[in-house]
């Protein structure tokens, strides 16, 4: 109605005289016939576009890829100051994220990207596709000066530069190698009778070279592994088939599924996922929450006395220096016995308290106790406790 009122108007202001009604007719039928061909080009458009999705997951589901740039719908109303809700386009771009199964990267230095005046939003976004996070686990998102421009630009970072060694971890795909348990009985036979929490921190050495000889990169192992396998099949495939072929290709076959096996366990226990059980064969799965979990973690920068801070030697410190802070008791007056402001404690409750402990209480004690925690920052979790008191 509101283009048929337009075009009237247009005809009057001309001067435009119409002596037949069906003159006047013809018109607003031609405008309406070309409004009704633009809203049919718009579903056109509209359905064309909400089939991409699966037209992009079929052809880029076996792609490592990235997409960056300014996404002016934004799928996400919270990054945005004044939104309460979100428009339709942006419920479609939300669907379409989920359906390529795209990881947008969190920024570690900012919140927005975006300024202008008192408005600001988080336009600029960066997606990968769960294959990248693959080959690069340990990239980060960090915003770049803005300088005069509205935008901020998004620089990627893969690798990051740590002061010291790497911290020591204990794996549970350890325990899936024969000989692992008898390794570490002998270590600690040979430390001697010394304390068990020196013995604990001197066994990280024996442990170290160990896992260097015998495990190294799993992923790296189970990919020769089939490349040996693919060796075989080629040459079965062009005739060259034998008894010694197909004792080769199953001990080979039965080599690759240990460390695939080595693969799940490792991936669950990074992973720490609460829903995993003994049965769960989904690897890539675990493989995406443990690495999400590692950029979470992360403390990339850190405001100390109102300053950003990005030096990981200067990050470690500012932490240690807190918490010995917050743990720091003061000195108090020391208060004696003879003072009479403390109770005794009687024979037997003194002997009570003096007796020590059984085995079977140790033991149901550290039972107790979850397996995917650790006690101290030794690297040592509560599995790897009681698989060796086992």
């Amino acid at each position: 109605m509101a283009e048929n009122k337009e075009a009237w108007k247009l005809a009057v202001e001309s001067g435009a005289q119409y002596s037949d009604e069906e003159d006047i007719i013809a018109i607003l039928q031609e405008q309406n016939e070309a409004i009704a061909l633009k809203r049919r080009q718009a579903k056109q458009k509209d359905k064309i576009r909400r089939s991409c999705p699966k037209t992009c997951k079929q052809d880029w589901s076996r792609c490592r890829f990235v997409v960056w740039g300014i996404l002016m719908k934004s799928c996400i109303w919270k990054n945005k100051k004044g939104a309460t809700r979100l428009s339709t386009s942006a419920e479609d771009f939300r669907a379409w994220i989920n359906d390529m199964e795209l990881i947008d990267l969190a920024l570690n230095d900012r919140k927005y990207t975006w300024f202008r005046g008192q408005s600001c939003n988080r336009i600029d976004r960066c997606l990968v596709s769960v294959e990248w996070t693959d080959v690069y686990s340990d990239m980060r998102l960090r915003g770049g000066p803005r300088g005069l421009l509205d935008h901020c630009p998004l620089i990627i970072e893969d690798s990051r530069n740590f002061d010291g060694p790497r911290p020591f971890r204990s794996l549970d795909s350890w325990f899936t190698h024969d000989g692992f348990l008898r390794m570490v009985k002998e270590e600690w036979r040979g430390l001697g009778e010394v304390h068990f929490l020196e013995k604990m921190k001197a066994l990280t050495t024996p442990l170290r070279k160990w896992h260097k000889q015998h495990f190294g990169d799993i992923t790296e192992k189970i990919k020769r592994f089939e490349e040996e396998i693919k060796k075989v099949d080629d040459m079965v495939s062009s005739g060259r088939y034998d008894d010694t072929m197909e004792a080769k290709r199953r001990a080979l076959v039965r080599c690759c599924e240990k460390w695939y096996v080595r693969q799940d366990v490792h991936w669950k226990q990074m992973s720490r996922s609460r829903h995993a059980s003994e049965m769960d064969r989904n690897t890539r799965y675990f493989h995406n929450i443990a690495s999400a979990r590692r950029r979470n973690n992360r403390i990339e920068t850190l405001v100390i006395h109102g300053r950003l801070v990005r030096t990981q030697a200067r990050i470690k410190t500012a932490i240690r220096d807190f918490y010995k802070c917050l743990y720091h008791q003061e000195d108090s007056p020391n208060v004696s016995f003879r003072d009479g402001l403390v109770n005794r404690l009687g024979r037997e409750e003194a002997e009570t308290l003096e007796v020590l402990p059984s085995v079977d209480e140790v033991k149901e004690t550290v039972w107790d106790c979850e397996s995917s925690k650790a006690l101290e920052s030794n690297g040592y979790n509560m599995n790897f406790i009681k698989k060796v008191l086992e």
